[in-house]
């Protein structure tokens, strides 16, 4: 837990809601790194209440804040200066503090486009198709016109609100860039190679099922597709583009980018691509929610997480026990008949199988996964990893009438735990995300010290 002192410099998210959010994760996190005296938090601020929250935290002397919806138009009203570009677009999502008052700037389209350039995907020349037509919609229309759009279409119930995105692009750019769109009017896009941006809150946790457009005529006139949602990760939009056969990407990075562009507006500080990939690591494995165990063999990992999944409403799933279903064979069998090697790259192939669907689960891996580079970076991501630590002693007496690990077959098992531990302890320790002293400790007291890590 951070010291906070009388000297602790604040900053924080204002919206409605703001519980779900994942921004103190990255500013918290940043601060840790750039080794900043700064904490991050959220403030849930009613629609009237804007102004007054806005004045009052200047006078609180909070260095800057981030606004999300439905308050990236209205908080204009209250700022001292509002960057061209923020202007421009209509929005505001980061405040700085200035000599009497906050500054507005918009970082949303900062943080779009470099997760559009992270994938690949380009703009130019392109027939772009928004979806949506509030503050985040207006940002991503500009970047589209400013980076050379074939053609933008808005579309969104609202018409009023989509042609006041319309004029004050068009306008800006001197062109008629931009069109909209009702709803039902999207055939009337001709290209089928568009590149669609969801920029609505229709699918936001808990209404994963929700969906702007659900005719999967309309999505077959994609060549890709980005939610700026994150929560849930694979969104049902997300879930259509792919069965349209066309790519999908969530706005976890763009949330992150535009994390970034605003921590360095408060710090005055550079953010490295080494950095910003440590915070994405995090994000991903709390977006997942998985507890992957790791740790010697006897460390407990099964029965511990077979705890954690009872009491705490989770699935619990072995990979050992998942390879042996699919193989239809033990592990000692796999070991004598196809050899470690062989087993090796199934861990792999089984972690990559379950990395892909898996959330809210207790994953109890082998002692050798983990010892694998590629396993490493594939559980980072995953969830929280939690290394198991077991003293000598104990674990001698977990295994001595074990008679189902390869690994301890025709050996001495205290040299062999040595031999084994030698090689992995290091490994095991890099790879967690924290330590769990396992020695004479209760179930609650080591889940403890998961969620408080």
């Amino acid at each position: 837990m951070k010291e906070i002192k009388g000297t602790t410099k604040l900053c924080g998210l204002v919206g409605n809601p703001v519980e779900h959010s994942i921004s103190p994760l990255i500013h918290n996190n940043l601060s840790k790194l750039k080794d900043i005296d700064m904490v991050y938090t959220t403030f849930r601020v009613e629609d009237e209440d804007v102004d007054s929250a806005i004045k009052g935290a200047y006078a609180l002397g909070i260095v800057g804040l981030n606004v999300t919806v439905p308050h990236k138009q209205r908080v204009m009203e209250s700022l001292v200066a509002i960057d061209p570009l923020a202007k421009a677009i209509g929005a505001v999502n980061t405040l700085v503090r200035d000599e009497k008052g906050f500054k507005g700037y918009n970082t949303d389209i900062l943080g779009l486009e470099r997760e559009l350039m992270d994938e690949g995907l380009s703009i130019k020349n392109k027939t772009c198709i928004i979806l949506g037509a509030g503050g985040a919609a207006g940002a991503i229309t500009f970047l589209c016109a400013s980076r050379e759009a074939k053609k933008v279409f808005v579309i969104n119930r609202s018409l009023d609100k989509a042609n006041s995105i319309k004029e004050a692009v068009n306008a800006h750019f001197n062109s008629d860039i931009v069109e909209v769109l009702g709803l039902d009017e999207y055939e009337r896009i001709e290209d089928n190679d568009c590149l669609c941006i969801q920029c609505t809150s229709v699918g936001l946790y808990p209404n994963v099922e929700d969906v702007i457009i659900s005719d999967d005529a309309f999505y077959k006139k994609l060549s890709a597709g980005v939610d700026i949602i994150y929560n849930p990760y694979r969104t049902r939009f997300m879930k259509l583009c792919n069965k349209a056969g066309k790519k999908a990407y969530n706005g976890l990075k763009m949330l992150l980018y535009q994390g970034v562009c605003a921590y360095e507006l408060w710090t005055d500080t550079k953010i490295s691509a080494s950095e910003c990939q440590k915070i994405y690591t995090k994000m991903r494995a709390h977006m997942a929610g998985n507890i992957i165990l790791i740790g010697f063999m006897g460390s407990g990992k099964s029965t511990f997480g077979k705890w954690i999944a009872k009491h705490k409403d989770m699935e619990f799933i072995d990979t050992d026990d998942y390879i042996e279903s699919k193989e239809n064979m033990s592990i000692n069998e796999i070991f004598e008949t196809k050899g470690e090697e062989y087993f090796r790259e199934l861990e792999t192939s089984v972690v990559k199988e379950l990395q892909a669907k898996l959330t809210n689960c207790v994953i109890s891996v082998g002692g050798g996964l983990v010892v694998k580079p590629e396993n490493q970076k594939l559980l980072a991501n995953m969830g929280k990893v939690v290394y198991l630590e077991t003293p000598k002693c104990e674990l001698i007496k977990r295994l001595s009438s074990s008679n189902n690990r390869p690994l301890l077959k025709d050996v001495n098992l205290s040299d062999r735990i040595d031999e084994l531990m030698e090689k992995r302890e290091e490994i095991y320790k890099k790879a967690a995300t924290v330590k769990v002293d396992t020695a004479n400790r209760d179930f609650e007291d080591m889940y403890k010290d998961i969620i408080n890590s």
